[in-house]
């Protein structure tokens, strides 16, 4: 996971987009390893990847004979192998920029969301070094970088009800599912959405906070407390299970909530104003009450 530092920075900028920051830092999470920067050259710099395709497609006679000489560039996704290294992938983009300096920059993946530099007048940045200065100012710029894409590509809905599934799509492309970005995204917001009962991940608020199944801690065990006062029949152990899903679906279906097994404010605010519910009385009371009613008759 990120460092508290990270974690933090990510967070607001998350707050600053009106997003749960879980989900953002899901998004960085899983496109960075959880690897925000690298030490290159004595400084931390973003992570980044060269795509060798795209730097073809961007030269053009001698320069790409050059670079497809010297291994940098060829027609075919994933020919050109990256570095297992951060430093050696620095190395081989300042090999290719000596060749064509904005092709090689628009040719990388940049930080924490791993944007391509092609897009930096889609993104509105002035020129690709605009963008690169912006992913090696720091996380914020790293962060920003990826929240502009998100949003430019009309992500940001699906990102909210956190449908993995169409945001993988838009973001990873459409052989997301080969790679399974959808569902380690997923795993991501659980981890981060449950850490520390979510209060590290994000600096909530009560009223943003939101308690999904495989969650656990005192926010979950006050969750099951108020669904057991509505009449659930779960135990109070502080941990989101099969069980306290089902009864907080229940719960939602019989009070016109959206139905998704998720506590967000809505439904957390609908179950504290929700009245107790009396149990029904037992087989002995209910003979008793009979009886008390049949005397009154004689």
């Amino acid at each position: 996971m990120f460092s508290s530092e990270v974690i933090r920075s990510i967070a607001a900028a998350a707050r600053g987009a009106r997003l749960e920051p879980a989900t953002l830092l899901a998004i960085a999470h899983v496109e960075s390893a959880g690897k925000p920067f690298a030490i290159v050259g004595g400084r931390p710099e973003p992570i980044i990847r060269f795509e060798g395709h795209y730097f073809d497609r961007r030269l053009t006679g001698a320069k790409r004979v050059q670079a497809r000489a010297a291994g940098l560039a060829s027609p075919k996704a994933g020919e050109v192998a990256n570095p297992r290294t951060q430093a050696a992938r620095w190395q081989l983009l300042a090999r290719a920029e000596e060749i064509d300096r904005k092709a090689a920059r628009e040719s990388v993946s940049w930080g924490i969301g791993q944007v391509m530099g092609a897009h930096w007048a889609w993104l509105g940045y002035a020129s690709v070094d605009a963008l690169v200065e912006a992913a090696r100012s720091g996380v914020e710029g790293q962060v920003t970088l990826m929240l502009r894409y998100v949003e430019k590509a009309g992500l940001l809905p699906a990102l909210k009800r956190r449908d993995w599934k169409t945001f993988a799509k838009g973001y990873n492309g459409p052989q997301y599912a080969k790679y399974a970005y959808d569902r380690k995204m997923a795993a991501a917001y659980t981890r981060y959405a449950a850490a520390n009962d979510g209060e590290d991940t994000a600096q909530e608020t009560p009223g943003s906070r939101r308690l999904a199944r495989g969650m656990r801690g005192t926010h979950v065990l006050e969750l099951q407390r108020l669904l057991i006062r509505a009449g659930a029949l779960i135990s109070a152990d502080g941990i989101f299970g099969p069980l306290t899903e089902q009864a907080l679906r229940s719960f939602q279906q019989h009070n016109g909530l959206a139905i998704d097994g998720i506590a967000g404010p809505e439904t957390m605010s609908a179950l504290r104003r929700h009245k107790q519910i009396a149990q029904p009385p037992g087989v002995w009371a209910r003979f008793l009450s009979a009886f008390a009613a049949w005397l009154g008759r004689e």
